[in-house]
């Protein structure tokens, strides 16, 4: 019997268990692309557009049905194919809607600096009645984390001043931009994120080849750019580990990493 006074003592979860069942695919949701996530794959094929795995869209999507997220942002929204699986967790299938809404974040930003694809994301949110929460930006995205930084370096100001592009705390960040540009904007995420928050993004492809030292004043090769940017992604996963946390999981098509902050 405790005695009065006591504390209760509640079970504790090392990292490493809260990493694993973060990281696993969930039973309960079916694998397979979602109808409207379908069909934008399949125009993104026939304008040969890079398409995400498979594997690697479910996992992204499985962790995010397990995080309490208030305030989530997709960089790198394409034509929605992505955003169409997150919207799909968020608020089901318009085509069969749910008996009860499913649990959403407050506000859902997707960056997509390209105007017109921007107007094929806002056709997809409405389809979905997200509206009033989703919104695309269209801007880019270094762009968007400064004046985010700016907003929040700022004690006050105005009420007459525009509201700041992301809503914070932010808690949660996707990114699915190329290959080249994962790092600088993993890295751009990370200065946002808040305390505890949550940053996904497929790792890129491990250079094999050997691509020669490009000779002074001359422009790097295909090839070489991708050793470079390699480089510096491994550069800032190992600062990142440093003082916070992350961790991978190899799956069909690539490797996801999840870091928290």
């Amino acid at each position: 019997m405790k005695n009065e006074g006591e504390a209760i003592k509640l079970p504790q979860i090392s990292e490493r268990e809260m990493f694993a069942k973060l990281l696993s695919q969930d039973p309960e949701r079916n694998q397979e692309e979602p109808a409207i996530a379908s069909g934008i794959a399949v125009q993104m094929e026939h304008m040969e557009l890079d398409l995400m795995p498979l594997s690697i869209k479910a996992r992204i999507r499985d962790i995010s049905g397990k995080l309490q997220t208030s305030n989530a942002v997709l960089v790198g929204g394409g034509i929605g194919n992505l955003a169409a699986w997150l919207l799909d967790l968020w608020c089901g299938d318009p085509a069969n809607p749910p008996n009860e809404p499913p649990s959403r974040p407050d506000s859902f930003r997707i960056i997509e600096p390209g105007g017109k694809f921007g107007i094929i994301i806002n056709r997809l949110i409405s389809r979905h009645s997200a509206d009033n929460w989703t919104r695309v930006i269209t801007k880019q995205w270094q762009e968007v984390v400064a004046e985010t930084i700016s907003w929040t370096a700022t004690p006050t100001l105005p009420k007459s001043a525009n509201t700041p592009p992301l809503a914070m705390p932010l808690d949660l960040v996707i990114i699915d931009v190329p290959e080249s540009e994962r790092p600088s904007a993993a890295a751009a995420a990370f200065e946002v994120l808040s305390p505890g928050g949550i940053m996904i993004v497929q790792e890129p492809e491990v250079p094999t080849s050997d691509v020669g030292v490009a000779e002074l004043g001359s422009e790097l090769t295909p090839e070489q750019q991708k050793v470079e940017s390699f480089n510096s992604w491994i550069s800032f996963v190992k600062q990142v580990n440093e003082s916070h946390s992350l961790s991978f999981v190899e799956l069909d098509g690539g490797t996801l990493v999840v870091f928290r902050k």
